[in-house]
């Protein structure tokens, strides 16, 4: 792995899990991992509960919007982490990939994507832990 390793959150949407998921890494490890997400049939928008649950511990992914899962985008990365993607993800020889079983937030309310979302914070906790990247307080 690279000084710098990259990790890439895929889910189906690339609305709700992946979006909190790459938004927390980024924010607890800024400029010390590249940081991707992705969906194999993206919406076409970032669930607006998932947007408000991140606000409520300070990190603003109202300006995310999904994208398209690609295999260059997989080929690209040192890590992938699916989040219920099934067969729809490449799988590449060499790359480290982790498969996160999470609620779906998709037409949830904000009670119940709260613990989703602080869920996704301690696994990304525990993958910076993995890599050896102290997380920012």
């Amino acid at each position: 792995m690279t000084s710098n390793p990259s990790v890439l959150f895929v889910c189906v949407h690339n609305a709700g899990r992946s979006q909190m998921a790459a938004a927390f890494l980024t924010h607890l490890a800024p400029d010390r991992v590249e940081v991707r997400s992705a969906g194999s049939a993206p919406a076409d928008q970032v669930n607006p509960v998932a947007v408000q649950a991140m606000a409520e511990v300070g990190i603003d992914i109202s300006a995310e919007s999904p994208k398209v899962l690609t295999a260059d985008a997989v080929h690209a990365c040192d890590v992938v982490i699916t989040m219920g993607c099934g067969d729809a993800c490449p799988y590449f020889p060499g790359k480290q990939y982790l498969d996160w079983k999470l609620d779906d937030p998709a037409g949830q309310g904000i009670d119940a994507v709260r613990p989703i979302r602080d869920e996704i914070e301690q696994r990304v906790r525990g993958l910076l832990d993995d890599l050896g990247i102290p997380a920012r307080s």
